[in-house]
């Protein structure tokens, strides 16, 4: 099975593609951006010493810069991920629902 595509189709692929590459490419990006204290708290919508705090104690990935301290904001964001709390699954405990409450009520 043999399909011809037309000019103007094989342009948009190509297109697409040079578009879905662009963030593969290596440089910098726009969440690539580097970020200073007050940058990064007003990111993170903290107070400033908040993030000193976590400098000093080293929880939080940074870059230091000469006596500067600096944050990538990709770095940032994966280590957002790593602070999530997921929810425990409901698997194998049932939780009561209003129909069964209001029986149990009406039966007392």
């Amino acid at each position: 099975m043999r399909t011809e595509l037309e000019e103007k189709d094989i342009e948009l692929i190509a297109q697409k593609v040079a578009e879905l590459l662009k963030s593969l490419l290596p440089g910098r990006r726009e969440e690539d951006c580097i970020l200073d204290i007050d940058g990064l708290s007003k990111y993170l919508q903290v107070h400033p010493s908040w993030v000193y705090k976590m400098v000093a104690s080293k929880k939080i990935p940074y870059i230091k810069a000469g006596k500067y301290v600096r944050f990538k904001k990709s770095a940032i964001d994966k280590w957002l991920d790593t602070q999530a709390i997921r929810p425990i699954p409901l698997e194998g405990k049932r939780r009561p629902t209003k129909f069964k409450l209001d029986a149990i009520k009406n039966s007392a």
